[in-house]
């Protein structure tokens, strides 16, 4: 049997006041909330047109005009409100209230009698219901709309979203299942399951709970259902790839219980694994959470890049092979580094194990903050590891490669997604039983909560990442004892813990440094080093074979051509070369940087026009200066390359 899972600290119960993190999440309430408002409504100048709420008051019969924008436009509201509920649930910000509730009401009068939302095939394709599983995404939009109900039910107390949403959720629970008169699908792009467990355990409702798993025990049967729908008569593509469809690309291909390699679509992947994590915790299925260890194992082990993120390859926005992962070319969407955190957070609750957290804190520490400028109102959608601005030629196989964040996207999952990971960052801090706390990252925070019967009060003070030394208070009410979990990243060298000036010795539980005592008032210090150092990949990366790396922490480095000039591609670097650190307030709102002596391919004695010569070769010395990856291109647009040829 499973142990009971750890669960979050509720969001309204943890104040973040971090040096690192607050020049983002400040941004949420202040900047990124009212900019994709404002873009929601169409009212940015020069950006991709959103088309979303038009599209919900035209379904709603309040206005006219044709329903715009890709079959899954709505999601876009969706995190949207998802985002507003965490920030609600931190910071109570009336006006706010009143703007979500009026999307609200706008969704529910968009909402057909038997409870069925969606713009697309209400106002594009009515009579179309459930025809196109493969590639409609009714499932997945609606997953997201109940997701979002969910958020705003726990952070108002306001069931009019949930009670919406629980509508929905009954005519499919209806719609789908094993019976004679039930359709035998399942979603093309998984969320709904993940979704409807969400749903279950806000409301009590087990039938949300049984067909999430209906769901995923009948993904992946022969004859596959997505072939055999688009053979139907009168089948109606929405995307040309519906014509050459193949079931991996949804994980369809065989059953999950039977799969071992993630493949396919990468958001659709990690989004399809959490929802077997969470179900295996709820059914005690210690076979399909094999299963979710055996897909983690193959993303991390094989097919993760540095910065923690996925899905290299732009065609099918998908995994590929194991240690494909070039880096110019590189898709990884924003939203399948969010699913890995999100996988690896229930991952690390159910098994309570630490491993989990240092993917997910790689990936929000890099990849998830990329995604989003410093000032909160440009985004990446896909996050390459080398880019050369000239070579992002339309028509070309760089073409999805922007050498600049964009006001916003046609398809936009990405922003939005990062609005609602920034609001609910509070939720990655910490894990709880109802007798222990585990620290599972180092954000700093105050919270609140009650351990042992009693009253508890938590601060974490840090500066980390700038340094690795920081100071726990813990409070009782009245003293009891209790553990406490500190995660011991995989990074860490040299980890102590003292408390009240002692040195305190521990037990090191699944990655964790496990301080079991009597609490009532004490200091707990944490110290470990974490050096820059150069890392390699695994020869069987060929894009990285003879390349090194440079990362700090959970940090990874890159060279920007404002600090080191162009043509980046030509410096090399020893990687036993001293590195100096150098914390600058001015950079970024205060950044890390790195520096180290390198070397660069002398261009002397080329001549314009001559392409090849014999094969000796003349370096220079040049400084090299290193910036934290998520920083870049938050100066002058120009070439960024993280992986650098090595001269041993």
């Amino acid at each position: 049997m499973l142990d009971n899972k750890l669960r979050p600290l509720p969001l309204k119960t943890i104040q973040i006041d971090d040096s690192y993190w607050n020049k983002y999440t400040k941004l949420v309430p202040a900047v990124i909330i009212p900019y994709q408002w404002e873009i929601l409504n169409d009212r940015v100048t020069d950006a991709a047109p959103s088309h979303c709420l038009k599209n919900f008051r035209i379904a709603a019969g309040e206005d006219e005009g044709e329903r715009l924008g890709a079959v899954f436009q709505d999601t876009d509201v969706a995190k949207w409100l998802e985002a507003v509920a965490y920030s609600l649930e931190v910071t109570p910000n009336a006006e706010l209230e009143k703007t979500a509730d009026e999307v609200i009401a706008l969704i529910g009068r968009a909402q057909c009698s038997d409870g069925y939302i969606n713009t697309y095939f209400t106002l594009r394709e009515n009579g179309r219901r459930w025809e196109n599983l493969s590639m409609g995404h009714e499932l997945y939009t609606a997953g997201h709309l109940i997701e979002a109900a969910v958020a705003y039910y726990y952070a108002t107390g306001k069931r009019e979203f949930l009670d919406i949403m629980s509508r929905f959720a009954d005519l499919i629970c209806k719609e789908f299942g094993p019976g004679e008169n039930q359709r035998h699908g399942y979603p093309g792009h998984q969320e709904i399951e993940l979704a409807l467990v969400k749903l279950y355990r806000a409301t009590g409702n087990r039938a949300y709970l049984e067909t999430a798993k209906y769901f995923i025990d009948t993904r992946g049967g022969t004859p596959n259902y997505f072939e055999e729908e688009i053979r139907r008569p009168g089948f109606k593509a929405i995307y040309d790839e519906d014509k050459e469809y193949f079931p991996a690309y949804s994980q369809s291909d065989r059953p999950v219980r039977e799969q071992d390699k993630a493949e396919g679509h990468a958001v659709r992947a990690v989004y399809m694994y959490c929802a077997m994590a969470d179900l295996a915790y709820e059914y005690q299925d210690e076979e399909l959470l094999k299963r979710c260890d055996i897909l983690w194992n193959d993303i991390v082990g094989k097919q993760m890049y540095l910065t923690g993120s996925i899905g290299s390859c732009s065609v099918y926005e998908r995994f590929t092979i194991d240690y494909d992962l070039p880096n110019d070319i590189n898709y990884s969407e924003t939203c399948a580094s969010i699913g890995l955190a999100l996988f690896g957070l229930r991952m690390s609750q159910i098994k309570r194990d630490a491993r989990y957290l240092d993917t997910v804190e790689r990936a929000l520490y890099n990849t998830v903050r990329s995604g989003i400028s410093l000032e909160g109102n440009r985004y990446f959608y896909v996050n390459p590891l080398e880019v050369w601005p000239d070579s992002c030629l339309e028509h070309s196989a760089k073409t999805h490669v922007k050498p600049v964040r964009q006001k916003w996207f046609d398809v936009a999952c990405c922003p939005t997604n990062v609005a609602r990971t920034l609001t609910s960052l509070g939720q990655y801090i910490y894990s709880r039983d109802d007798n222990a706390l585990y620290v599972n990252l180092f954000i700093q925070n105050h919270t609140d909560l009650e351990l042992a019967g009693t009253k508890v009060s938590v601060a974490l003070d840090t500066d980390f990442p700038k340094t690795s030394s920081m100071t726990m208070t813990v409070k009782a009410e009245t003293a009891a004892q209790f553990p406490l979990y500190i995660r011991i990243p995989g990074y860490a060298k040299n980890f102590t813990i003292q408390v009240n000036g002692e040195a305190q010795e521990y037990q090191v539980v699944n990655g964790f440094a496990c301080v079991d005592r009597v609490w009532s008032d004490d200091n707990i210090q944490i110290s470990f080093d974490m050096p820059a150092h150069f890392v390699r990949a695994n020869p069987q990366v060929r894009a990285d074979c003879g390349k090194v790396a440079l990362v700090r922490g959970p940090e990874v480095y890159c060279l920007e051509e404002t600090d080191n000039g162009s043509n980046l591609a030509s410096v090399f670097v020893d990687p036993s070369a001293a590195i100096t650190e150098e914390y600058r307030d001015d950079l970024f709102g205060g950044a890390m940087t790195l520096h180290c002596k390198g070397f660069r391919l002398s261009e002397s004695g080329w001549q314009d026009g001559e392409l090849y010569k014999d094969a000796s070769a003349q370096y220079e010395e040049t400084d090299l200066t290193f910036i934290p990856y998520c920083y870049w291109c938050n100066r002058e647009p120009g070439e960024m390359i993280v992986w650098i040829h090595s001269r041993v």
